[in-house]
């Protein structure tokens, strides 16, 4: 079930908690809820992310529109379409700490 924080009763639904700020966060939509989130567990799917962002980690802003269409090609795969029907969306961020690499977001 699916609800909305324009929801009259969005207060009563909605989850909070307070964690230090993250050096990767992923925003996805329901739509790949089942290949990226362990439902037992309320934790990610580890497997699903760990290749996209060690390839984000080491890219600069100059890849970022190439890394793109990779990411659009994976998300139209008929492979992630067998899995879901629903709309695919996925943004993927990462802070990186040292000098040589720049923040890069897709």
């Amino acid at each position: 079930m699916t609800y909305f924080v324009t929801d009259e009763n969005a207060e009563k639904r909605l989850q909070v908690a307070v964690v230090q700020a993250p050096n990767e966060i992923a925003v996805l939509t329901d739509g790949l809820q089942r290949l990226a989130l362990v439902f037992a567990t309320r934790e990610v799917h580890a497997p699903f992310f760990e290749s996209m962002f060690k390839v984000l980690r080491g890219a600069n802003t100059d890849e970022c529109d190439d890394l793109t269409h990779h990411l659009v090609q994976f998300l139209d795969s008929s492979e992630v379409n067998q899995r879901t029907d629903d709309d695919k969306t996925l943004i993927l961020a990462t802070r990186l700490t040292g000098t040589e690499n720049e923040q890069v977001a897709l």
